[in-house]
């Protein structure tokens, strides 16, 4: 089974490649086309190792399934038990720390609205009182349109001219979705360590996402990148839980962000730089997604093969590992 060992092994060590494709990606990208292929990446990536993960979890109870006993798979597949039982310890320890995320996540939501609660209405915007400086996109929950919150602190830091940049900024949040995204890329960071590099490069895109909407609703980029830059000096960390922040206009590196605004607006690449960008990536990504499919069907069509050997039924899958007939010999 030494191929099935080398497969499992590429098909786990692929998102690490790919996410250092995708971020290189996105970096030549518009931010408003690197925030949908960051996310479209990392629910790839995450579904190959998943597939991965099932398919070594369920070679023994195909094995009970074809009739095939399990001393017979041991004696071909010695490590078949301990791998399919890290799989499933694996995928056990996956699904906890999704549902802890889901329920940090509605948790941050639910706190962020009762915070609002103390806030005055005006439209889309609600004013908070406190000394506390921060504004976020506050997005829509239990039939209640999402919102924008802006501290009172925050008010009184921007002039009426950087206000206008900030609303634009979050509005631009709520317009796109973006928590959207943002939660997709998070949970599916949980999967593999490897996503975790896409979900911060992903908040920066986002920012960038509401800084360019931002710029094109004032008119003006030099003063979008002042009202950034002066709403991130005088921000506080107040609605931020768990590492989870809000979409906020102070989040992300803020530096990177200025400094993208005093330049001309980015346009999409194109000619061969594109496609050279866009065949890296998808090659990648496909290549994780085929390599995970592919395991979980040889492992399948693998244990068919040898319960009909066993069972002395003629036909079934060719020598589908290029061994198969030697191994399945010993046993028969």
């Amino acid at each position: 089974m030494t191929y099935v060992l080398v497969l499992i092994v590429l098909t786990l060590a692929i998102p690490w490649g790919g996410t250092v494709i995708a971020r290189r990606l996105a970096g030549g990208l518009p931010p408003r086309w690197a925030c949908p292929m960051l996310t479209g990446a990392a629910v790839l990536l995450a579904g190959g190792t998943i597939s991965t993960l099932i398919g070594l979890f369920h070679v023994p109870f195909l094995a009970s399934l074809e009739h095939l006993p399990l001393a017979q798979v041991l004696e071909v597949w010695p490590a078949v038990v301990p791998l399919a039982g890290a799989a499933g310890a694996v995928m056990l320890v996956q699904a906890v720390l999704l549902v802890r995320r889901l329920v940090q996540h509605r948790l941050l939501l639910k706190r962020a609205w009762l915070l609002a609660d103390e806030g005055v209405g005006d439209g889309d915007v609600l004013v908070v009182p406190g000394s506390d400086v921060d504004a976020f996109a506050l997005p829509g929950y239990r039939g209640r349109s999402g919102r924008v919150v802006v501290t009172s602190g925050m008010v009184r830091s921007l002039k009426e001219g950087e206000r206008e940049v900030l609303l634009a900024h979050e509005r631009a949040h709520l317009a796109g979705r973006h928590h959207l995204l943002s939660a997709v890329v998070d949970l599916a960071a949980v999967v593999h360590p490897a996503l975790r590099s896409l979900r911060a490069a992903l908040v920066f895109h986002l920012e960038r996402w509401a800084d360019e909407d931002a710029a094109a609703t004032v008119g003006d980029r030099r003063a979008a990148a002042v009202a950034i830059a002066r709403a991130a000096l005088a921000g506080t960390s107040h609605g931020r839980v768990a590492g989870y922040p809000l979409l906020s206009a102070t989040s992300g590196p803020v530096p990177q962000r200025v400094e993208a605004l005093l330049l001309p607006e980015p346009v999409a690449p194109r000619g061969p730089a594109r496609r050279a960008g866009v065949t890296a990536l998808a090659g990648t990504v496909a290549g994780g997604a085929v390599a995970a499919l592919a395991l979980a069907y040889g492992l399948h069509e693998y244990v068919e093969y040898a319960a009909r050997q066993l069972i002395g039924v003629p036909g079934g899958c060719s020598s589908l590992w290029g061994v198969v007939d030697t191994l399945v010999g010993s046993g028969g």
